[in-house]
Order: structure tokens, then sequence, then C-alpha cells
């Protein structure tokens, strides 16, 4: 029988922590899943030092990631954990989580801003970088709300504008898991990443949600080429 990662407790947070952070949704817990089946991968290959979630929302995802995902074997690779946002609310909820989990905080940096703009690692950039954008097709004017902001026209205006960040921010040997819908064409983006950036995509988690059919696509560095 196969054996799954607990989800983090969030029992702590309450209704009206939601009217500022994303609640968690289909969305989540697919990029869980993913996470999930790549822990062997990340474990015993990658053994990542640097980890970065933009968007911590919740604090549901850098949690399972540091605690699920990697665990003890964190503190064997010297993991460090690195957690943005624009929404200041944000931030002190994901390090609740963290501390509700029994996670060292201490091993966690939470910085408000955009995407990752004003902070670099000492390291030589991110070995995981996990980001569930704002995806949903809206107006344009709709980019930006709170708690969570829409993805303006095809849900692509914010997505668009971290894809160029992505090669300067991850290592060498870095991946990154990217939460798409069908209508951010999810293959237009795998042939930019690879085109523009050198970065080979492929999708590693789907699932149908609702009216929704989402998708977690992991990228790295094209080494074909090095």
């Amino acid at each position: 029988m196969a054996s799954y990662l607990p989800t983090p407790d969030l029992s702590h947070l309450k209704s009206a922590d939601y009217h500022n952070v994303y609640e968690p949704a289909e969305d989540s817990f697919l990029l869980l899943d993913a996470l999930e089946l790549e822990a062997p991968f990340l474990n015993d290959q990658l053994q990542p030092r640097w980890c970065l979630e933009v968007g911590a929302g919740s604090g549901i995802v850098s949690t399972f990631l540091a605690g699920q995902v990697l665990g003890s074997r964190a503190v064997d690779f010297g993991t460090c954990f690195v957690v943005t946002d624009l929404n200041p609310r944000a931030l002190p909820v994901t390090q609740a989580t963290w501390a509700r989990n029994g996670l060292a905080l201490h091993r966690l940096h939470c910085i408000q801003t955009d995407f990752i703009r004003g902070w670099r690692p000492a390291a030589q950039g991110f070995d995981v970088l996990v980001f569930n954008p704002p995806y949903v097709v809206t107006s344009p004017e709709e980019v930006g709300s709170q708690p969570r902001g829409r993805g303006g026209i095809d849900g692509r205006q914010v997505i668009d504008q971290f894809l160029p960040i992505v090669p300067t921010i991850l290592s060498d040997r870095g991946v990154f898991y990217l939460v798409l819908i069908e209508q951010n064409r999810p293959q237009e983006i795998i042939s930019i990443m690879r085109d523009q950036y050198g970065l080979l995509g492929s999708i590693v988690a789907q699932r149908k949600a609702g009216i929704e059919y989402l998708y977690i696509v992991k990228f790295s560095r094209d080494t074909s080429t090095t």
C-alpha cells in the first residue's frame, strides 16, 4: 500500500485569516502532490541548500516542503527556506503555520517583496523554486487584488512578468515548479522557457478541478548545450 505524506496542520487558521491570505484549494493540494512525487529526486539527487516559495500565502506549501518532503534531511543538507509575498499579512501567517507544524523558524526567511526583488541568496541561486501564481483569467484591472490576485489577460500577466526572473535566480542544478491552468497555455510557456531562457519544462502532475484543468510544470536548465 502506498504511503502518503500528511498535509500540514492549518487548524490554527480561522475563517477571518482567509480574508487576508489565500485559502488552500485544489491548486495548492495538487502542488503538494507533485512535491511528494518529487521527494525521491529532491532528497536523493538534488539535496537542496536554498529553497524559495514566491507568494507564500498560508504557508502550506513551504511547510510541506520543509517538514514533510525534505523533513529531517533538510537539517542534513543545511537547507535554508525563503518565502516572499507582497501581502504583508501573509508572512506572519506563514510563520504561524511553520510553528504550528513544529518547524524551526530560524531556518525560515520571510520577505515582503514583489517576487524576489531586492534580495538574493548568498549561495549560487535557489535549488528549489515554487510559485502558485495568480492564474485566473480576469480583466487587467483585477491584477494585484488581495488576498489572491487575479491573473489578468489569459491569466498570464503576473506569470509573464516572473518568467524572465527565473533563470537569474535558479541555481545551475535548480528546479522550478509552477502551477498553471489550461487557459494559461502551458505548452506555450514551456516553449518560451526553452527557447528564450534555456530551461526545459515538463508536466509532472495534472488534475481536473471543477471547470479548471490544473497543471504542475517542472523546469530545469538545459545542460545538453553546456
